[in-house]
């Protein structure tokens, strides 16, 4: 297998859509169906189910792609640091930092000057990575440190929790459900949602899919963008409603009300995950983001 197919296979898996897909690497949707097959035939089975109408991805697909994006993470380190060795620049140490897609970026653009005062010999890569991808590239040791959301097998990788985020939701301010305090799993139930996608965050979507079985309702996912703002657009052009977190609203979108959501599996863990052994600077930026997220959290009132 090659740089080209894995690419296809991520973008393919990110888009659904070959033609989508060819138009984000540059190339023509041949060329990008060639590629999927190719790995496919290298793999022995399907990554995709293929109809006129939709594409999604297999078993074996959702469970590659964690490690696809690892993998190309990787060559990009390593085309970066060929380049610049070649280039004659001396070798430094790198602490490559991981994000998930809706985490607060605010906490680690906080953290992240203070951390090059006291290590100014270490290069510090910020890359955006899912959950599931960081917890895979910490056990390989391609990343130093991510944050993520609270997920299932962390086997070998060190999680802390950041912060308790609640759900909210997005709503045109003329639709009838904007005049509530709070929303509830039932009074969305036959409701259109858009979130982001469950091979972007797998934690977020089981924990918002438990907060419906909980409370007895169907959760209507009817599109998935990889992020706040592409949700919100979607929202104001009367989609449907939009489901994130707090911490990833960094403004109030105009026009759109952000209701909190009521009742059990409301919220998610933001967690900081190390590998068993972190480095000194890893240790260092880990324990600066948990001093500045309990900064953040209110004191309970007396």
């Amino acid at each position: 297998m090659d740089r080209i197919e894995l690419e296809a296979f991520v973008a393919v898996a990110e888009e659904l859509h070959f033609g989508r897909a060819a138009a984000r690497l540059h190339r023509g949707q041949p060329t990008v169906s060639d590629a999927v097959r190719r790995l496919e035939n290298t793999l022995g089975g399907r990554l995709f189910h293929r109809t006129s109408r939709r594409v999604s991805l297999t078993d074996l697909g959702e469970a590659l792609l964690p490690d696809a994006r690892a993998a190309l993470a990787q060559l990009r380190r390593f085309q970066q640091r060929g380049r610049s060795l070649a280039a004659g620049e001396a070798a430094r140490s790198t602490l490559v930092v991981a994000h998930a897609e809706y985490t607060g970026q605010q906490l680690l653009l906080r953290c992240l000057p203070r951390l090059r005062e006291r290590f100014p010999d270490v290069t510090i890569v910020p890359e955006a990575m899912p959950t599931t991808a960081q917890v895979t590239a910490l056990r390989a040791g391609t990343i130093g440190l991510g944050i993520g959301w609270a997920t299932g097998d962390v086997t070998g990788v060190r999680a802390r929790v950041l912060s308790t985020e609640r759900f909210m939701a997005l709503v045109p301010a003329a639709h009838p459900l904007a005049v509530h305090a709070e929303l509830s799993a039932a009074e969305l139930s036959t409701t259109d949602l858009l979130t982001w996608p469950h091979q972007i965050n797998s934690g977020l979507c089981d924990r918002l899919l438990s907060a419906f079985h909980i409370g007895g309702a169907d959760l209507r996912i009817i599109r998935t963008a990889d992020s706040v703002h592409a949700i919100a657009a979607h929202v104001a052009a009367g989609t449907g409603i939009g489901i994130t977190v707090e911490s990833a609203l960094d403004h109030r979108p105009p026009g759109l009300r952000v209701i909190p959501l009521a009742g059990p599996s409301t919220t998610a863990d933001q967690v900081v995950l190390t590998p068993a052994e972190p480095s000194d600077t890893a240790t260092a930026l880990r324990d600066l983001l948990l001093q500045s997220a309990s900064a953040d959290t209110p004191a309970p009132a007396h």
